[in-house]
């Protein structure tokens, strides 16, 4: 479970942190269009704060970690989905603030991170249906 809150933790300060980041950055260029940049804060804050709050009470109630070998598999795709997704936000959000052209290998990119971030809940929902039938003592 420290896992999950520590995750959280993590991700609420990237999060707070490229709010930071954004503001100053967009100061500094005298930028006031959109970006990627403006979503990113939101984008770790939802996908990693809110949601590992959300999976550890999950962990709380069904034991998700029973399972650790499917738990980590769904932790760390989950993770580097995320990451992934986020680090491509980034440059497409800087380079938009110093008009710089972005190769189009930049959203296939944060496509696989995407990709990964399905793949992620997937897992997930494959755990959770074990973990409840686990409780249930069904084993469908």
């Amino acid at each position: 479970m420290k896992k999950l809150m520590y995750s959280s933790a993590f991700y609420t300060l990237l999060g707070l942190l490229s709010g930071l980041f954004y503001r100053e950055m967009s100061k500094a260029e005298n930028f006031s269009g959109y970006s990627q940049l403006n979503i990113t804060h939101t984008h770790l804050l939802v996908l990693g704060t809110i949601m590992f709050l959300i999976f550890m009470i999950i962990e709380f109630q069904l034991k998700l970690t029973a399972n650790r070998q499917l738990f980590n598999y769904f932790f760390y795709i989950f993770h580097l989905g995320v990451l992934i997704t986020v680090t491509m936000q980034f440059i497409n959000g800087i380079a938009a603030m110093k008009d710089f052209n972005v190769s189009p290998a930049i959203a296939g990119i944060a496509g696989l991170g995407h990709i990964m971030i399905t793949l992620a809940f997937i897992l997930f929902f494959v755990l959770l249906n074990k973990r409840i039938n686990a409780y249930t003592g069904k084993n469908v």
